[in-house]
């Protein structure tokens, strides 16, 4: 077998943006659910249709987890049965606090959803765990002069380590110049911002945590 089949073969292909979403709303297992508390309540499809408004036969897909409801139509199914929408994205049972992601099932961001030219893009390390005591991300920095750097605040503290490139962070006023392997810790709340030096991205793993009580 030549190296150039082998690198295809072990090479990992990363999901569409719907195809994370549909996976990760998945996982609440709505379908159950929902029939649980239509049996619960001895309820017909027909007759839970009349009372939602939405056909049985759409019903039994949603139960059947054919399809995944949108929030309009889980909102009018929790008020038939008094429930809060957290019924369906809760889980009663108890599970162990260990969370896996794939490389290939990381969605990219840029810094803001409308700039025409952002300053960094991002992708969540762990955001299919709930409850979560801090925020991990792999986030690419782009190269900017200092005059275009936007600060930003947030409550709690943050933690940057550099993994590629040189990463100038820019912290009350300040500019620390960070490279492959260094680190910084500091708080949140003070004006900071990035900035990849010498013309080329910088690359790096940013922790966050909610602010002591």
């Amino acid at each position: 077998m030549s190296d150039s089949v082998q690198v295809k073969q072990n090479s990992v292909v990363p999901e569409s943006g719907p195809e994370t979403v549909q996976r990760v709303l998945s996982s609440y297992d709505l379908g159950r659910k929902l029939r649980h508390l239509r049996m619960r309540k001895k309820i017909g499809l027909v007759d839970l249709g009349k009372h939602t408004g939405l056909s049985a036969s759409m019903l039994s897909q949603l139960e059947n987890g054919k399809l995944i409801p949108t929030l309009p139509t889980l909102a009018r199914i929790a008020m038939v049965f008094d429930v809060g929408l957290e019924h369906f994205f809760s889980d009663r049972h108890k599970r162990a606090l260990c969370s896996v992601i794939r490389r290939g099932e990381r969605l990219r961001f840029p810094d803001r959803a409308d700039a025409p030219s952002p300053a960094w893009f991002f992708e969540c390390l762990a955001f299919s765990s709930q409850e979560k005591s801090l925020q991990a991300y792999l986030a690419t920095f782009e190269p900017r002069e200092r005059d275009q750097v936007n600060d930003h605040v947030h409550d709690g503290a943050e933690f940057i380590y550099v993994l590629d490139g040189s990463l100038a962070v820019v912290y009350a006023e300040d500019e620390i110049e960070l490279q492959l392997g260094d680190s910084a810790y500091f708080d949140g709340s003070q004006p900071h911002g990035y900035r990849a030096c010498g013309g080329v991205p910088a690359t790096a793993i940013v922790v966050t945590t909610p602010p002591r009580l």
